[in-house]
Order: C-alpha cells, then structure tokens, then sequence
C-alpha cells in the first residue's frame, strides 16, 4: 500500500488514547476510514468524572478561545453546550484580577474569554459528541503494548485487557495507528521493537510543581465583582496563583513554585504556602472560603517536543499526536486548545487535494499546529531560573525579542492597543507575528508604559 493516509487508502485507523487528542483525532479519521477504533487504558466513566489516566485532570483546566474556535468547527455549536452545563466564561481582563511582573492589570473590556469549567466536564462532553458517529467505537480498559510491522510500515497495534489474568494479546490491524497516549508515551520502545528509530526529544523543565483544591466562596471572601484571580509568575517572582470558577458556587485554586520549594499538599501548608505570594489577596480569599475537597499536587510538567519531522528511520502509517507529540507546561493553559488544532491540522492535511497525505507531511502539519505554543511556553519557561534541558539553551536573536517582547507585556497591563493583540496570541487567536504590527510597535517603543491600579482592582474603574 502506499504511504497516503487519505480516503483512497484508510479502511481501519486505531487511535491510542482516549483523551481529547484522541477523540479528535478520531473525530476527524471517520471522515476518511471506513472505521475507527480508539483504544484506551482507562475504564471510562459514563458521566463528567475524573479518571486516572488524566492525572492533572482535577486541576485548573481553561479553554482558551483558539480551542473554542478550533472545538466549534469538529463539533458545531460545542461551546454553546459546554456553557449549558454550567462552565463559566471568563473575559480578560475585566473579569480577572491580574498581577504580572510587578503590575495590576487595569480590567479593561475583555478581547478574549476562556471556559473554565471542570476538566472531566469538558472531555465527558466531547466523548459524547464523537462516539455518536457509528464510524467509532471505543475499545476501553485496554492496553496497548506494542506495535505490528516493520520499520517500513506500521501494520496495527497489540493490546491486552487491564486486569486480564492471563494477560493474553490480541493484535487490531489498522491502515493507520495515530499516538495520542500522552506525555507518558512508550512510542520510543514501540518504534525500536519494529527495527524503527524514536524521535529526538527537545526538553524544557523548569522544575515548577503546582498543588490545587476546590473551594466554596462565602461571604467572608473579600468583595469584589471579578471572577477570578491571577497572580502570575516569572523569573523575578516565582510563585503563581489562580482562582478561577468551576460553576455552581465553587472556585479551583492552584498554588505553584520552582523545583525545590513546591506547594504543600496538605491543608495547612497549603494555605499557608499562599502568603509567599507577593500581594496577600490570594491568602485573604483562602481565609474567607470553605474547603471542597483534598488538595492534589502535580509535579509533571516540563516541556517537551518529539521531532518525528527530523530525517530518521521511521514507519509509514504512525502518526503522534496531542502531549504524545508536544507537551507542554501545564500553566499556561495551552493543552486541550493544541489538542483541538491539531485535529483540524490533521483535517486538512487529510482533505488537501492538492498534495498526496503523506505520513511525513501529515506529521509536519501536526507538529506547526503545536510551534505557536511552544513557542509561547518554552520562550517563557528558557527565562525561570535553574530550567534545565536542550531547548533553555538561548539564541543570539533571543535577547533582542525578549527586549522588544518585554516592553509589549509592559503597557499590555493597561493599554488596549498593545493588550488586544497580546491576549490574541497568547490565546493562539492570532499569530506572534501580530506583535509586530505597525500600531504594536509604536506603542511598544515610543509610549510610555500606562498608569496602571496600585492595589488589586476589585471592583471595575479602580
């Protein structure tokens, strides 16, 4: 068969993860397979529950608005159903009190919004959406252990149940086998047992770790007609914190730090661990709310990039995709809108009639779906002391962009010029390039940096 992962060659395509990398992958595969099978470790819950295989799941989770416009085209009128089950949309700023590199950002009407529901919530609801095409269906409490073919061509997967007694394998022949198994992948040893190469991993680890707990606000809790609150860390300040609502009267916090001086996971040091921050805002909503649960810590969260488009020797018909292609750190809220741009890169590399769907080219148009993030999250992470990895090394050209990037964030803080477009890359709306915008960079070099709030601004117009 020849290497085309198009409609003329696909009959039975396996996605490994059901997670929402999978799912839409899978989504956008039936439109080309005669079938799709997506085989997931975890027993999947029938409602909006948390589930093991997503170990960051009961943590801050947002959707920012390149997600939404990626989500609302593989699943049209997505967001609308996501907010009739209560997830709350948050704009920025109005809705935020923000503190950045010393400053309180001035709520100025929202250019951008972001869900921030419950994850389970989310990824319950996009399940629904894609195992109602007949075209999938859902092989979970299964494993996949390898894969089948040679370092020519991919040929399916072997899988066994999780539980099994005797542990026996079946082996699912598929046309195309697409990796969307997470961060954790074992891609690298499914590739080397078919005589084919892994893929170089660039890697970016700050060290951060970050603890989250679901809260009840009360009226204790200091008065304010914002949603949420942002106090956001860089290499000056390296504590983070967020409050953000999940719907029905509850609010998740996460606290985060640097390697060796991570957030507690126990309720005391927890709240405690909040005076670090450097206004006590975060610490007096703490005092005034009630617990809603236990605090969970995650420790994960480095970056990291699988070059599968560098020459090597590699397989047709295996495709990585989602975290098990680009992961990214979990702070800066990229994850579920680069797993949704990623399906629609794979759409339309799949429905391009002017190019054959190569493996290679595929695989290229789902690495660009993923560069703007990275380049947002490892340009950022390069700068927080001790990050270790290949890709904290800094380039020559780095010192004039953080410079000129620099002076951006600065008056984004209180000028909606500059702001706007910000927030529009930031929320992968936009291209970077959109910083660089005639009216950007005058604002950026010849402005002076705005007046911005010299205490949080709980109320709008303070």
């Amino acid at each position: 068969m020849a290497d085309d992962l198009g409609h003329r060659g696909t009959r039975h395509a396996v996605v490994i993860g059901g997670s929402l990398a999978g799912l839409l992958a899978a989504r956008v595969l039936a439109e080309h397979a005669e079938r799709v099978t997506v085989v997931e470790r975890d027993r999947l819950p029938e409602g909006p529950d948390a589930r093991p295989g997503v170990p960051q799941g009961r943590h801050l989770h947002v959707l920012i608005a390149g997600g939404q416009q990626a989500l609302d085209e593989l699943l049209p009128g997505f967001t609308d159903e996501l907010r009739g089950l209560g997830a709350p949309r948050v704009g920025m700023p109005t809705d935020m009190v923000q503190w950045q590199s010393g400053q309180w950002f001035t709520r100025l009407p929202a250019s951008a919004h972001f869900y921030s529901g419950p994850r389970p919530q989310l990824e319950w609801l996009v399940r629904q959406r894609v195992l109602a095409d007949p075209r999938v269906e859902l092989v979970d409490g299964t494993e996949t252990v390898g894969l089948t073919g040679t370092a020519a061509r991919v040929t399916g997967v072997r899988v066994r149940e999780r539980g099994a007694g005797g542990r026996e394998e079946r082996v699912l022949a598929a046309d195309l086998v697409v990796d969307a198994s997470g961060r954790s992948t074992k891609a690298a040893d499914w590739l080397a047992a078919i005589g084919a190469e892994a893929p170089h991993e660039e890697t970016l680890d700050t060290g951060l770790a970050y603890s989250s707990r679901v809260y009840r606000a009360t009226d204790a809790v200091p008065a304010t007609d914002a949603l949420g609150y942002y106090v956001v860390p860089g290499p000056q300040q390296p504590y983070g914190g967020v409050i953000v609502p999940l719907g029905d009267g509850h609010h998740i916090v996460t606290l985060s730090g640097l390697r060796g001086d991570e957030p507690p996971t126990d309720e005391g040091g927890f709240e405690e661990y909040a005076k670090r921050l450097p206004h006590p805002v975060v610490s007096e909503w703490l005092a005034g709310a009630e617990p809603a649960g236990p605090v969970h810590g995650f420790r994960r969260t480095a970056n990291i990039r699988r070059r599968y488009d560098r020459p090597g020797r590699r397989p047709a018909g295996f495709l990585a995709t989602g975290d098990a292609l680009c992961a990214f750190n979990p702070i800066y809220g990229q994850g579920m809108a680069v797993a949704a741009l990623g399906a629609l890169a794979l759409r339309r590399a799949l429905s391009d009639t002017r190019r054959v769907p190569t493996t290679r080219r595929v695989q290229r148009a789902l690495l660009d779906a993923s560069a703007q993030a990275w380049d947002i999250s490892a340009g950022a992470d390069k700068k927080m002391p001790g990050a270790t990895g290949d890709a904290a090394r800094s380039k020559p050209a780095d010192r004039v962009t953080g410079w000129y990037l620099a002076r951006v964030q600065e008056r984004a803080a209180g000028d909606a010029v500059v702001g706007v477009p910000f927030r529009a890359a930031l929320t992968l709306t936009a291209p970077l390039t959109s910083l660089f915008a005639p009216a950007v960079v005058r604002a950026a070099l010849f402005s002076p940096v705005p007046a911005t709030p010299v205490e949080p601004p709980l109320r709008l117009g303070d």
